[in-house]
C-alpha cells in the first residue's frame, strides 16, 4: 500500500502566523538599562545605595546591600584583586495584560571572567519606572 505524504500548505497562515510583540515603551528599556548599571555599580561599592532609594522598591534595598557584602568579601577573599560588573545586554518584554506598565528585563554581565545572568521585573508607579523584584545569579 503506498502512502501518499500530506502536502504542506502554502501559506503561513494556515498555521497561524507568528505574532510579533510589540516593542517595550523606550521609557522603560532606558530606565532598565541606567538602573540595571546603578544596582552593580552599588553591589561594586562603586556608587552610594542611597542613588538606588527612587529607583528600587523599598524591599529590595536591604536585598542589594547583602549582594554588594558578599561581593565585597568574596573579592577580598579569593584573590585579593577587585573586578568590577559590567552590564552586556539588557532586553525587555511587556508583561501580557498590563497596558504596558510591567515589564519582565532579563540580561547578562560580567564580573571578571564570568558572564552572569539577571532579571528583574519593573513597575510604572506613579508615572515613574521602578524595579519591584530582582534575580542575579
Amino acid at each position: 500500500m503506498l502512502h501518499r505524504r500530506a502536502s504542506r500548505p502554502s501559506s503561513p497562515a494556515r498555521y497561524g502566523a507568528a505574532v510579533r510583540e510589540a516593542d517595550p515603551p523606550r521609557t522603560a528599556v532606558t530606565f532598565a538599562d541606567a538602573a540595571l548599571r546603578r544596582v552593580l555599580e552599588v553591589i561594586d561599592r562603586r556608587r552610594p545605595v542611597a542613588q538606588l532609594r527612587p529607583l528600587l522598591a523599598p524591599a529590595l534595598i536591604d536585598t542589594v546591600i547583602e549582594l554588594s557584602r558578599s561581593s565585597h568579601s568574596r573579592n577580598d577573599r579569593t584573590t585579593g584583586v577587585r573586578t568590577v560588573a559590567r552590564l552586556h545586554r539588557v532586553r525587555l518584554r511587556i508583561v501580557d495584560g498590563t497596558d504596558g506598565t510591567e515589564a519582565e528585563v532579563f540580561g547578562t554581565f560580567t564580573n571578571g571572567p564570568r558572564v552572569r545572568a539577571l532579571a528583574a521585573r519593573i513597575e510604572l508607579y506613579r508615572d515613574r519606572w521602578r524595579i519591584v523584584a530582582l534575580q542575579i545569579g
